[in-house]
């Protein structure tokens, strides 16, 4: 039995687990799952596995920062061209914009 490294109080078992990345499902992965906290532990082997889904799935580098900046007596963000290209984003295309919790989402 390995005692889960974060808590310690939990051990780790075997499990499997689904990954979601940008909300898009990149399958069940085998897993090391604390029983006390839920920490969830893969090896580089899954780790690489997961990698190479997400670039097929053409979701691997979405993630960007951006600034804010303004536009008149607003605030304005710039969306990178590969979210853009990956969302297919146009130019007039109405979006809802909204809080949630200290975060800042827009949907399409």
């Amino acid at each position: 039995m390995v005692k889960c490294p974060i808590c310690e109080k939990g051990i780790l078992k075997k499990s499997k687990e689904s990954k979601v990345f940008y909300g898009i499902d990149l399958g069940e992965y085998p897993v090391e799952k604390c029983t006390k906290c839920g920490e969830i532990f893969t090896d580089s082997n899954v780790m690489r596995e997961i990698e190479k889904k997400a670039k097929e799935k053409g979701i691997w580098g979405l993630g960007k920062t951006t600034k804010v900046t303004r536009t008149g007596n607003s605030l304005a963000v710039r969306i990178p061209k590969k979210i853009v290209d990956f969302l297919k984003l146009k130019e007039g295309k109405e979006a809802y914009i909204h809080p949630e919790g200290k975060n800042l989402v827009i949907e399409q």
